[in-house]
């Protein structure tokens, strides 16, 4: 069973349709007693990193989201949070993986913010794409991209640059892209998170 960490910052709805029509039961993560409930977790999240970071850590759920074993996915600004720093409210973020999130502004020609369908590359084997065509689109709506990295970099995706469509590092995964507004290939993704087993 999926838990959603519910601390104010995120788009719980779409999330739950989602997770409804792939037949995935999921709950609600209010306190930090109620990680123990369920098997897989889910930050979801939209809007600012920097207020999204003070939220989450005005709920009492950051300091244990870093201590779990179990597998964890961040979405979108969920997946932000998992780093180390954004560029977005100059925020130190929970520091689970350590790389930045940075502004496309000044970096990049296209326009910003990066919204719409894009094709993604998966990398090192990421089990999260287990299923799913190499180069599948998925839908993206972000300003802000966490740099691409050899070591933690599990999709990439290039929109004027080349950046972490997804990350992994031990149980913790993200994906800047909204997997439950990506057709099929979202679908599949959140069924293999589901279905995720960490040794």
């Amino acid at each position: 069973m999926v838990g959603i960490v519910n601390y104010g910052a995120g788009n719980i709805f779409s999330l739950t349709a989602a997770l409804d029509r792939v037949g995935v039961q999921y709950g609600m993560i209010n306190n930090e007693d109620e990680f123990d409930h369920y098997e897989r977790i889910i930050i979801p999240g939209v809007g600012h990193a920097g207020a999204a970071m003070d939220k989450l850590k005005n709920s009492g759920l950051a300091e244990r989201i870093v201590t779990l074993r179990k597998p964890v996915l961040g979405i979108c600004v969920g997946m932000q949070l998992l780093t180390s720093y954004s560029e977005e409210g100059d925020a130190d973020l929970l520091g689970i993986v350590p790389l930045k999130t940075l502004h496309f502004y000044k970096r990049i020609d296209e326009k910003v913010p990066h919204m719409g369908w894009n094709s993604v590359s998966p990398q090192n084997g990421c089990v999260l794409f287990q299923g799913i065509p190499d180069n599948s689109y998925f839908y993206f709506v972000h300003s802000y991209f966490i740099e691409s990295d050899d070591t933690y970099t599990s999709a990439r995706c290039n929109y004027g640059i080349n950046f972490s469509a997804s990350i992994q590092k031990d149980n913790f995964f993200g994906v800047q892209f909204h997997p439950e507004k990506s057709g099929k290939a979202g679908e599949q993704l959140l069924l293999n998170f589901s279905r995720m087993v960490i040794s």
